[in-house]
């Protein structure tokens, strides 16, 4: 099994500190401990447009929902070395796309569903690829966009620029995994979708695919789950999940049903845990203002005050 790897700090802020789980089969951990994906949100300041976006969310009549769950249901990914054979792609939007090589195959797992989203970590060079509406087409592959990410970098794709989905952020990092919840703890935010988003996008999301409703919360917005939220009845493994729901929060990273998040396709999951977790309801999440955890907009390093 991978070991963890922990920030280094005093004893006493070691509670602060994400605890960054490599990916399984591979040493690469998701971006450094300082990237806003890996950072805490639960003493920030509550966003003012908080109660707009969550009523265009319709919080007060909606449950989460985890958009996974057993036999094949999630998004899965693969992992491979330096020695997969790559090639070339035809993007449908080429001059937002990663215009590389990719070790993308035939036996490569693709999402099911309309999204198609491929997920790729070269273990090798601890790189992530992630492709949208991915088709091997018979050894001539297409996609509708392509995206590349360096696992050991902050750097933000080009403001502007989507990625595999319509924030422009990678999709890996905000996954919820099987591995992290049976470990007992997930350091990151996860990534959630909503069917009304504004035209606008916050930092670190590059993108969006909204309208001009002022009410609706833009690409990259960042919610949690309210402090006093009593985790009291859940199972161990739900209050995992809802742990790093108050701590790191969730982050608005495409289109789709209000309120679902993402997690890995895992054999492992089990109803009983899905249950408990589509028993949360959505007024129980506040947006949080992470506007000063910027040190440079072009990078995804938080320094929150």
């Amino acid at each position: 099994m991978a070991s963890l790897l922990v920030v280094g700090m005093p004893a006493a802020a070691h509670a602060q500190v994400a605890v960054l789980r490599p990916v399984p089969d591979t040493s690469c951990t998701v971006f450094p401990a300082d990237n806003i994906w890996n950072t805490r949100v639960d003493a920030l300041p509550v966003h003012p447009k908080s109660d707009s976006w969550l009523a265009s969310m319709q919080a007060g009549s909606t449950n989460l929902h985890p958009d996974f769950g057993p036999p094949s249901y999630g998004l899965p990914y693969d992992v491979v070395s330096i020695r997969h054979r790559t090639v070339r792609i035809k993007f449908q939007y080429a001059s937002e796309s990663d215009r590389v090589r990719y070790p993308f195959g035939p036996r490569t797992p693709i999402e099911n569903g309309s999204d198609r989203h491929a997920i790729i970590v070269n273990k090798s060079t601890c790189t992530l690829y992630e492709l949208f509406d991915a088709d091997w087409n018979h050894g001539n592959p297409t996609a509708g966009s392509g995206a590349v990410f360096d696992l050991s970098s902050n750097a933000l794709r080009p403001d502007g620029w989507t990625s595999a989905d319509a924030a422009g952020l990678p999709i890996l990092p905000g996954l919820v995994r099987f591995d992290e919840v049976r470990a007992g703890a997930i350091g990151h935010a996860i990534r959630f979708t909503a069917q009304c988003t504004l035209n606008r996008h916050l930092w670190p999301a590059r993108h969006d695919a909204g309208t001009s409703d002022q009410r609706c919360p833009p690409m990259g917005a960042r919610f949690r789950l309210k402090a006093g939220f009593d985790l009291s009845g859940f199972s161990p493994k739900a209050r995992v999940v809802l742990r790093a729901m108050k701590r790191y929060g969730l982050i608005l990273a495409d289109n789709g049903s209000d309120w679902y998040f993402q997690g890995t396709r895992d054999r492992r999951w089990r109803n009983a845990l899905l249950d408990q977790l589509k028993s949360v309801p959505a007024s129980a999440f506040e947006a949080v203002d992470v506007s000063s955890c910027t040190v440079d907009p072009d990078s995804a390093q938080a320094s929150c005050p």
